[in-house]
């Protein structure tokens, strides 16, 4: 983290105070470009943004980014790590109308239609969009701003985003729009990256989960909740210990130490001849006590239930 010196500031987009520099990152994940990113937070809130937010946001999102199937068998066997969401979300609804926000190619719609949900999609690249039409045979909206469509469509008893809010450069306003769309009793189910992780805490802006700078916001849990219950949402889940997040602790570790070698060439060379992936293990396996605790792990998972 960045020292007590005089700091640039950034006004902090949900409480409008006066954020001084956290950090600095690269996009050290998939080294699309060597831009430096600036990373503010909210002395208030404690919320932690990217400013400014680039132009150019679609330039940083790959066709590889998206890895879409070539075959139904392809996506069945790519699915399976998802039912893990469905379980989670039948806990609460069992079948009804459900729209994913940010579905990428689809592998949670597919599973979601297989149970019997009414599905929707919104995504904003064309070729998942194609996929999921044309293939899995749901209705995905190609739209890179979810709140427009929203507006369009009938109420839903589900609304999904898997780690997709920290992508979305306004994402109070969509959670005002998800609340209005919401049918009475409906839930919304979203995952993110955890700031309060940690393995934040150790690798600062080389945590793979910063992912500059197509992550735009790290939400504190806390704020998401207070956020979520002024709009008059009801906490059914709060988790940090989910199958999503113990996956992405192990992950977290194993990029973490690619991330390192790939800014340092004395580390590169020494790690030239031997795999990072199983230091990333060994650091999973030895620090899993502690990522396991509630509210230590790289992501959590939240259920909010609309009022009736």
């Amino acid at each position: 983290m960045i020292g007590n010196a005089e700091r640039p500031k950034a006004c902090c987009p949900l409480c409008k105070q006066d954020s001084p520099l956290y950090f600095q990152s690269k996009d050290y994940n998939r080294n699309i470009t060597n831009d430096t990113f600036n990373h503010y937070r909210c002395p208030q809130c404690k919320l932690i943004f990217i400013f400014p937010i680039p132009a150019n946001l679609s330039s940083y999102y790959s066709e590889a980014y998206y890895s879409i199937p070539t075959s139904m068998t392809q996506l069945e066997t790519s699915s399976k790590p998802e039912q893990y969401k469905i379980e989670i979300i039948q806990q609460f609804v069992k079948t009804g109308r459900l729209l994913e926000i940010g579905a990428a190619h689809g592998r949670f719609v597919y599973l979601a239609k297989k149970v019997g949900f009414e599905v929707d999609a919104i995504e904003m690249n064309s070729q998942c969009c194609e996929f999921m039409n044309e293939v899995i045979g749901i209705n995905a909206i190609e739209n890179d701003d979810p709140i427009a469509v929203l507006q369009k469509m009938e109420p839903y008893d589900v609304i999904a985003l898997w780690h997709v809010i920290e992508h979305l450069p306004n994402p109070w306003s969509i959670l005002d729009a998800i609340s209005t769309s919401l049918k009475p009793n409906g839930i919304v189910v979203l995952s993110a990256p955890n700031p309060g992780a940690f393995q934040f805490q150790i690798m600062g802006h080389y945590w793979p989960h910063v992912d500059a700078p197509r992550h735009l916001t790290l939400i504190p849990m806390k704020l998401l909740v207070k956020k979520l219950e002024a709009l008059g949402m009801k906490k059914e889940l709060i988790t940090t210990n989910d199958q999503a997040s113990n996956s992405l602790n192990t992950s977290g570790w194993s990029h973490f130490f690619g991330n390192l070698c790939s800014q340092s060439k004395i580390l590169s060379r020494l790690f030239s001849r031997i795999p990072t992936y199983p230091f990333g293990r060994l650091a999973s396996l030895l620090f899993s006590p502690i990522e396991r605790i509630e509210g230590e792990g790289c992501a959590y998972t939240m259920v909010f239930r609309k009022g009736a």
